[in-house]
């Protein structure tokens, strides 16, 4: 598997597939919600109103659940979170290379969820409360907590980029080895498909976004 292509050039700055896709998967993002939140009724919804009433209700939930009802206020940026990574990673089905297969992409996405917890941290504990925390529960574990800390941005990053660039490498070598099949192309890439892009996918979209409310919810705290 090939890293992304490069475009061209603008204002000297790359234009790489994975800045593209990601432009094409925000755009595909708007119109989905633009189709669920039309003609919204309080008396008879629509179809598609009730399913989008229910992905709200439900991420309500695991929000509330998993931070607490007092942080409700970060429900829709979970919501924007999960649903870009779930589109990313099931680009494959729709023919584009996953964003989140660029280690560009994990890590800008790693360093938000760093800063939302600690500048939520520093907030919600102030400058002593956020200090005291790297030195418990025993001073001399200072070292080791601010490890912790800029450790996590390292493994949500890594951990999102080699799922997704592992299973782009399987395909890909899959479809090599087997495309002189006659039903290869109907086929074979089915189970597969289902599998790296949809259960894989879906899945690594749910953890990142939980394992962002834990660190954002603990550090508040």
């Amino acid at each position: 598997m090939e890293g992304p292509k490069i475009y061209g050039e603008l204002f000297g700055l790359p234009i790489t597939q994975t800045l593209v896709n990601t432009w094409i998967i925000m755009a595909l993002i708007l119109v989905v919600c633009y189709i669920l939140t039309k003609n919204m009724q309080i008396k008879r919804p629509g179809k598609a109103q009730v399913i989008a009433e229910t992905i709200v209700t439900a991420l309500d939930d695991l929000v509330g659940q998993t931070m607490g009802k007092d942080k409700m206020k970060f429900a829709p940026y979970m919501l924007a979170l999960i649903m870009f990574l779930a589109f990313s990673n099931t680009a494959g089905i729709y023919g584009l290379r996953s964003p989140t297969a660029d280690l560009n992409c994990t890590v800008g996405l790693a360093l938000m969820t760093f800063f939302l917890t600690q500048f939520f941290g520093l907030k919600s504990k102030g400058l002593g409360g956020y200090l005291k925390g790297f030195f418990e529960p025993m001073p001399f574990l200072f070292p080791i907590n601010v490890i912790g800390e800029f450790a996590n941005p390292v493994s949500l990053s890594f951990r999102l980029f080699g799922n997704m660039l592992g299973g782009g490498i399987i395909m890909a070598l899959l479809y090599s080895a087997l495309a002189g099949l006659i039903f290869f192309p109907v086929l074979i890439p089915v189970p597969f498909h289902f599998y790296f892009d949809i259960f894989s996918g879906l899945l690594q979209s749910f953890i990142f976004t939980m394992l962002t409310m834990v660190f954002i919810s603990g550090a508040m705290d």
